[in-house]
């Protein structure tokens, strides 16, 4: 994207909250014409994501979040992946949504850890599901929600439900979650609303967020992505983006190496088939071979959606969510393409990947396709 060109009026005056008012991401204002300017390199844009905004914002402290309640300034000055997050008047965001319905892809309400959090919630999506069609995802906070509350967003209109796990083991949700200046949130809690989602929502309805880059290994992550994937439910995954002044600011971004073999092996797991025990780490964790038959590998190198923005689909099941900026700045290469990268851009993902170091012979896929996820950048299969 380029920089801002003009700006529109728009306000962070406080006072002004949810359910009337929410903020909605920098790519959003631009789409729904808050905002003026441009993508750097065109694409179909059409995922809206909206975020609750109160006074004294959210009231968790999670160590790597710029909304963390202890990160210095205002509510309404905090980022959130590192991306501006405009202050919109609901109603007129409503109305622009059935403007430009005929562009939109996928909604999404993403909830905070705030007491008002639950009824404004469904406030919003009600408001939202009376007067467009797009299909609405809710980012939740497992804090404020039970099994009777979830049923009341499927009621509404919700089709699927995100939980920002985050942190991929308990000793690490722990310790940046939990033992924290203002925390208390609790792993324990966040999978009984996963399982809750599961039930009622049903398979591929319910996405859990991992975050590469906060501490664990690979092989820790490869074994969320597995333990989902039995669930029936979609691992989501981003790329940790420190926020400037939170406590985990200073820390250095995941390598892109690293990223990109994450990306391609979670991808051979949950679409190729490719087992578990053919990913091999070292004594940190690390992933170091992958044994798999090289076709195989280099087919889903060339396919490319390994690499695009794992995200809630559209209706047609097209990519819906693709969150442009979501992992990566507009001065950088995408991490998570939000359009299905080709050409150059493969080619730096082949040299980045150095597959002749990574792949070793070894057997083809053993999951059944009937077992495997459908397509989490939500593309229909050719």
């Amino acid at each position: 994207m380029s920089a801002t060109t003009v700006e529109l009026p728009l306000t962070t005056t406080l006072g002004r909250q949810s359910p009337d008012w929410v903020r909605i991401s920098y790519a959003s204002a631009l789409a729904l014409r808050f905002r003026s300017g441009r993508f750097t390199q065109p694409f179909d844009f059409g995922g809206i994501n909206l975020l609750l905004s109160y006074d004294r914002g959210c009231l968790s402290d999670c160590g790597y979040c710029g909304l963390a309640r202890n990160r210095p300034g205002g509510y309404e000055e905090k980022s959130f992946i590192r991306v501006d997050w405009p202050l919109v008047e609901t109603d007129e965001l409503v109305r622009r949504l059935v403007r430009h319905e005929d562009k939109l892809t996928r909604l999404c309400i993403s909830m905070v850890t705030h007491g008002r959090a639950y009824p404004d919630t469904l406030d919003i999506a009600g408001r939202i599901t009376s007067s467009v069609a797009t299909p609405l995802s809710l980012l939740v906070a497992p804090p404020t929600l039970n099994e009777a509350r979830l049923r009341a967003f499927r009621d509404a209109g919700a089709d699927m439900i995100g939980i920002g796990l985050d942190a991929v083991t308990e000793d690490l949700f722990r310790a940046l979650r939990s033992d924290v200046p203002k925390g208390g949130l609790k792993w324990s809690q966040y999978w009984q609303i996963v399982d809750a989602a599961r039930a009622i929502f049903g398979a591929w309805k319910v996405n859990c967020h991992t975050l590469v880059g906060l501490g664990e290994n690979d092989a820790d992550l490869m074994g969320i992505f597995a333990r989902l994937l039995d669930r029936q439910i979609f691992a989501y995954l981003f790329c940790f983006n420190p926020e400037p002044d939170s406590r985990m600011g200073d820390l250095p971004k995941t390598s892109l190496q690293r990223w990109r073999r994450i990306q391609l092996a979670k991808f051979l797991l949950e679409e190729r088939g490719v087992a578990a025990e053919q990913f091999r780490y070292d004594d940190t964790g690390a992933l170091v071979r992958i044994h798999a038959p090289r076709e195989l590998v280099d087919e889903a190198v060339t396919d490319g959606h390994a690499f695009m923005t794992n995200g809630c689909p559209s209706s047609g099941g097209e990519p819906g969510c693709t969150r442009p900026m979501g992992s990566w700045r507009p001065t950088e290469a995408p991490r998570d393409f939000p359009w299905r990268p080709a050409g150059a851009e493969l080619d730096q993902i082949r040299a980045v990947l150095n597959l002749d170091g990574l792949v070793r012979p070894g057997p083809g896929p053993s999951r059944p396709p009937e077992l495997c996820a459908p397509p989490a950048a939500g593309r229909v299969p050719e």
